[in-house]
């Protein structure tokens, strides 16, 4: 299994390199997979449309092929290696590329990617250098490997570029701190500065770096300190037009620990040459180390009004959720309000990129896993940022692992990704893929739904019904234990959940029942219902074990600074095939976690906590968030309660009677059609 990259700093180097030939048009590689759009044929149960295939998005793919007869003008997407160890420097030069940024312009055309080339290994704070490839037709072709910073032994990186519509210039910021020979992270808390470098002839020669510690690091932001990494923005509407504007992050420490998260917008009007700190967001870290938020590795854009939308990497705070967002009303001077979460934008801990395809559709380039660093998608926003298309509706790149990455529209209705992806681990290479409007395809409503008669049904601020659930794949109406059901076919069929700030459990006590009847021959994991989030977050998972014969139960809490902490129950249930429904109940209460499946139970000790803190929350059924399993069978009457059921209302709810007021409450007796959405001009 490829690791997880780990959080914390990143580092950079440079050094004299190789010119290489130009580079020859794209190596077409087959077209990624994008959501299907079609619809089922309404059951007759139901007279309902069902759309199929939603949550392809998120479903893994076969590796790629190494070629592909459609040209590109059919596709609509093409993709090619930019850099990586094997091809770009002498033999042994570079160890690995990483952290992608991306610039279009200034003259047609121009597109410059940059990336850290580091040297002796792919360690944060080994010796790197800031390098670069150019292109002067789009994309289409680039230019050699050329160094634009030079680490010289120590770490130079952090890139993030902007370029001057009035004068042509490209405007380069990066950090610097001392550089190390072992892969080790540089030490806490690590003394970086950011820097200043610029191009008058579109990345061709560049002029010395130039130290901005006295303009952009306050002398209490000691601990740590990042710009970008990833393109900034020109201001070109309102009385800041021609402000140059990149976003940064960092933070204190009072020599023992550290003691605050700073998030911040770094402002230039004069083209470059003098910077000032403009809107900061700051969030203290407690004494015990824990904190709200940790917004960093900004990525921005600019609403038509002339306000600067801020989107960043969230990193393991207490709020629900892995991206947040900011903006500044006033041309990057303040924020109108603190970063807030995006608990429903599924991804990774990891940086992303926002960037605007045309004033009614903005991308957002991010890994849709929400628990390791793959899956590599762009989601599109239909209003500037206000909301987003979840990864089921968003076009996916890569089913690859897939890390940081920088947007760039290249040329009209073109785009340009420059991402980290390896068949192996997300820091094998930077790729570089260029796609168009009509690849990423039209605006989608949210697919069919089915009702949600729970609390967490009800938005939280005026009370009024929600949308329900979200049936993906194709998911079709059959009959139920009680009433109808839904059938998954353990491709790609399940049923989604969205955040709704009634859906948490946090620390309470709380029983999860469901009924579910087995598919034909299932294979590997069969996921039931999961909330919370993947891997060792907060969490709750109910499982099917065909292979045991055993239902699982697994929970997983967080409770104050401490590691999370899991427990796992187990109860026997019949082998697949046997046609029955079986009735599963798991509760939390007491100190213990009680697992039933039909007339079996088991219990454990349970453990304390929130099973929903940081999480990227919401609730999958016959799904696993993912996207790697899939149910292959039938669900009904699932229900979420916030309270341990005593034994006769589980009885009750075995018998299918209304007891209180669950959280969640999906009967699954139907389906209700998707209704199309009007064009986004």
């Amino acid at each position: 299994m490829a690791p997880h990259p780990p959080p914390g700093p990143r580092h950079h180097r440079s050094r004299r390199i190789l010119l290489l030939p130009r580079i020859p048009l794209f190596r077409r590689v087959s077209g990624p997979s994008r959501p299907r759009r079609a619809v089922r044929v309404p059951h007759a149960l139901a007279a309902v449309t069902v759309a199929a295939a939603l949550v392809t998005a998120v479903h893994p793919l076969p590796a790629r092929a190494t070629a592909d007869p459609a040209s590109p003008a059919r596709t609509g997407f093409e993709e090619r290696v930019l850099f990586s160890a094997a091809q770009d420097g002498p033999p042994g030069e570079y160890s690995c590329f990483r952290i992608p940024a991306l610039v279009a312009g200034p003259a047609p055309g121009t597109v410059l990617a940059f990336a850290e080339g580091r040297k002796g290994n792919c360690g944060d704070a080994t010796d790197i250098d800031v390098v670069l490839k150019r292109s002067t037709d789009g994309g289409r072709t680039w230019g050699p490997l050329r160094l634009v910073d030079e680490g010289d032994g120590d770490t130079h990186g952090n890139p993030a570029p902007v370029v001057d519509r009035a004068t042509g210039r490209v405007v380069l910021v990066t950090t610097y701190n001392k550089g190390r020979q072992d892969a080790a992270n540089c030490d806490v808390p690590c003394d970086r500065t950011p820097h200043v470098q610029y191009s008058d002839d579109a990345g061709d020669r560049w002029s010395r770096p130039r130290d901005l510690t006295e303009s952009l690091r306050p002398r209490g932001w000691n601990s740590w300190y990042a710009t970008g990494p990833g393109h900034g923005i020109q201001l070109a509407h309102g009385p800041d037009s021609g402000r140059l504007v990149v976003g940064v992050n960092a933070e204190s420490h009072d020599g023992t620990r550290g003691t605050a998260n700073h998030a911040a917008l770094a402002l230039s009007d004069d083209g470059g040459r003098h910077w000032r700190l403009g809107a900061v967001d700051t969030h203290p870290i407690a004494p015990d180390g824990t904190y709200r938020q940790m917004p960093s590795e900004l990525s921005l854009a600019e609403r038509s009004d002339g306000s600067v939308y801020v989107n960043g990497r969230e990193q393991n705070g207490t709020d629900l959720g892995h991206r947040d967002d900011a903006v500044s009303r006033d041309g990057g001077e303040s924020f109108t309000a603190p970063f807030r979460a995006l608990p429903d934008l599924a991804a990774p801990m990891v940086q992303g990129s926002v960037a605007a395809l045309r004033p009614g559709r903005w991308l957002l380039s991010v890994p849709a896993d929400p628990d390791r660093r793959r899956t590599m998608t762009i989601r599109s926003s239909y209003d500037q940022g206000h909301t987003w298309e979840s990864a089921e509706q968003g076009a996916r790149v890569t089913a690859d692992w897939s890390g940081y990455s920088d947007l760039a529209v290249v040329s009209p209705g073109t785009a340009g990704l420059l991402y980290e992806a390896g068949k192996g681990n997300a820091r094998d290479e930077i790729r570089f893929a260029r796609f168009t409007e009509d690849w990423l395809g039209p605006r989608t409503g949210p697919g069919p739904t089915t009702p949600d008669r729970g609390t967490a049904g009800r938005n939280g601020a005026d009370g009024r019904a929600a949308p329900g659930a979200y049936v993906l794949g194709g998911a079709r109406p059959t009959g139920g234990r009680w009433g109808g059901a839904l059938v998954l076919d353990g491709v790609d069929d399940s049923v989604r959940l969205p955040y709704r700030d009634t859906l948490p459990l946090g620390e309470r006590d709380f029983t999860a029942t469901l009924w579910f009847r087995g598919g034909g021959a299932p294979r590997g994991e069969q996921p039931l219902l999961w909330t919370g989030g993947i891997g060792g977050a907060p969490q709750v998972a109910l499982r099917w074990e065909p292979a045991t014969r055993q239902v699982s139960a697994r929970v997983t809490a967080v409770s104050g600074p401490g590691p999370a902490r899991t427990a796992t129950v187990r109860a026997a249930v019949a082998p697949p095939g046997d046609g029955r429904w079986h009735f599963v109940a798991l509760r939390r209460g007491g100190g213990r976690l009680t697992l039933t499946v039909d007339d079996g139970a088991s219990s454990v000790p349970g453990v304390p906590g929130s099973v929903s803190r940081g999480s990227t929350f919401g609730a999958y059924l016959g799904q696993k968030p993912d996207g790697r399993a899939f149910l292959s069978g039938e669900l009904d009457d699932v229900r979420v309660y916030g309270r341990g059921l005593p034994e006769e209302e589980v009885t009750a709810v075995r018998g299918g009677r209304a007891v209180g007021r669950p959280v969640v409450w999906l009967p699954l007796d139907g389906v209700r059609a998707a209704f199309p959405t009007r064009p986004f001009p």
